[in-house]
């Protein structure tokens, strides 16, 4: 079995699609799976938009990396759930698809992408534009077979320095070979943004967990995202420089400015509050 349209794809079925304005869809969650974590989420929602913009312009170009103004974590998804997704597209030409969208879980939303803006490149360059549309017809018909998704080894950043409770600095080693990049993408592998970040993120967790800000043993998660901005490409074997530094914050939350860097370039910035989770 190949793991092209398996590996880092979320998309099983799209439900609704008005052609470069709209698009509705479902991926269910292996049951089997460890851990689906909300960049996936974030992800899949991403993934329904970059549908709707190929086949609005032919499958001449595809958006690859993004900005994002503010990305929304509602609640976690679990193995088993059902992402009933949903996107908006406020422009897509061959240049830019600019859209917002979200993910429910049992009618309840999950997580929601705000203001996001993905440049288009030349389809081609990363995929076969016939085996796109292909794939395209098949999720517009019958959809395509649940369960192929097996999970993801979340890379994650090795901590070398800083000051605990304040900032940290770690080196994220990018695989040089994984399944994902069977999706992502098949003619020019690139390490996916949402995993970069989902790494960004739990250097700032780990920051977080060690503040006295929070009762000791708080439950801490990410609440929002905001000013994602993602330079560059990360090839398989890259070596980022990962910082986490909590900015001066009021009330029960804390922002943190996150940077990756890659040979002194910075690729990617981006800010995450993190708060306690509450139970229930």
């Amino acid at each position: 079995m190949t793991d092209h349209f398996a590996a880092f794809s979320f998309a099983d079925r799209i439900t609704g699609h008005q052609p470069g304005t709209r698009a509705s869809g479902a991926f269910a969650i292996p049951a089997n799976i460890r851990a689906f974590p909300q960049c996936l989420m974030a992800e899949a929602v991403g993934q329904l938009a970059a549908w709707v913009a190929m086949a609005h312009i032919g499958f001449r170009g595809r958006p690859v990396a993004a900005l994002a103004t503010e990305t929304r974590f509602l609640r976690e998804a679990r193995p088993g759930d059902t992402l009933d997704l949903g996107v908006e597209i406020d422009s897509c030409d061959e240049e830019a698809v600019a859209y917002r969208g979200w993910a429910d879980i049992r009618g309840e939303r999950a997580i929601e992408l705000a203001d996001c803006l993905g440049p288009m490149l030349p389809l081609a360059e990363f995929d076969d534009p016939k085996a796109m549309a292909e794939r395209f017809a098949l999720l517009t018909g019958g959809g395509a077979p649940a369960g192929r998704f097996h999970g993801v080894d979340l890379p994650r950043a090795t901590r070398e320095g800083g000051t605990p409770g304040e900032w940290a600095q770690g080196t994220l080693d990018v695989p040089r070979t994984a399944p994902f990049f069977n999706d992502h993408f098949p003619r020019r592998p690139v390490f996916p943004a949402t995993l970069m970040l989902d790494a960004q993120i739990g250097l700032a967790l780990a920051v977080a967990g060690e503040s006295t800000r929070w009762p000791a043993g708080a439950s801490l998660a990410p609440v929002r995202m905001t000013h994602v901005k993602v330079r560059s490409f990360t090839a398989p074997g890259a070596s980022l420089g990962l910082t986490a530094r909590m900015r001066p914050s009021a009330g029960g939350e804390a922002t943190f400015a996150l940077t990756a860097e890659a040979e002194g370039k910075t690729v990617a910035t981006a800010r995450v509050v993190i708060a306690e989770r509450k139970a229930g």
